[in-house]
């Protein structure tokens, strides 16, 4: 990190930065960096694991900031790496992803835990080329996204991901790793996505149904979607797809969610 500029963070943007060389030589060896890797990172923060990427054999990186107020920690960055790195400024959750070039391959970040349910879904939805994931989330976070069939912890984005591919922690990281220290836990979370049901973020279909079937998780699966859709006989949809008619939206396997889909047309 520079030593000189004096930066106050932003409760508003969720800023606690990493400065745990530990973590980051941790995180940055569960990369498994390679010369052809294009990275993505989001939130750069004051470029402390930025620097760490670029110290690697990876080919580039891309890096997206919101606050202008850290220029200052990374106005040197594209300086000193004019062919492997591009600084972008703006707002992750608005960003034009499939403007980047060279595109990513893989997406190392310590995502802003106050949007990183949105923020992944539009990573999916708009980054189709990256195929592997390296992120730091909220611990809570992490635990849904990886939360099997039959858990109160299973939610809609993770039953997406295991549909796609794998999702794991690799790596648990507490509060005293950052500055200033979060009140909650953290982890490193690695994203695999095999190839396979790469169009199910872009499926408007598929996001509403997952939505409304987790709308109310006290109420049977079938009580969600007739709240939705009164017009479809649910019960026999649930049939077709092997679902108990008493079924909850976090006790169906993903195999079970796609089986739905599938006896759904567009409105």
């Amino acid at each position: 990190m520079p030593d000189g500029p004096r930066f106050y963070q932003k409760k508003s943007l969720g800023q606690n930065f990493l400065t745990d060389r530990r973590v980051l030589s941790r995180i940055i060896a569960r990369a498994d960096l390679a010369p052809e890797d294009v990275l993505l990172e989001i939130g750069p923060g004051q470029g402390v694991l930025t620097r760490e990427l670029l110290a690697s054999p990876c080919a580039f990186v891309h890096s997206v900031e919101i606050d202008r107020g850290l220029e200052p920690f990374l106005a040197d960055l594209p300086l000193r790496h004019p062919e492997r790195f591009a600084l972008h400024w703006g707002d992750a959750l608005l960003f034009d992803y499939p403007s980047l070039d060279p595109a990513p391959l893989k997406v190392v970040a310590n995502l802003p835990y106050n949007v990183t349910t949105p923020l992944l879904w539009r990573l999916l939805e708009l980054l189709p080329t990256a195929s592997e994931y390296i992120v730091m989330v909220q611990k809570e976070a992490a635990e849904r996204l990886i939360a099997p069939p039959r858990t109160k912890a299973r939610y809609p984005l993770g039953v997406t991901l295991e549909i796609m591919g794998h999702a794991q922690i690799v790596l648990s990281v507490p509060p005293s790793a950052f500055r200033p220290s979060p009140k909650v836990d953290s982890a490193v979370l690695r994203i695999t996505l095999s190839g396979s049901h790469s169009h199910l973020p872009r499926n408007m279909l598929w996001r509403e149904l997952l939505r409304r079937g987790f709308a109310q998780r006290r109420k049977k699966l079938s009580n969600n979607l007739k709240n939705w859709r009164p017009d479809i006989p649910w019960s026999e949809r649930l049939q077709e797809g092997g679902i108990g008619e008493n079924a909850r939206a976090e006790e169906l396997s993903a195999s079970q969610w796609i089986a739905l889909l599938g006896t759904l047309k567009p409105e």
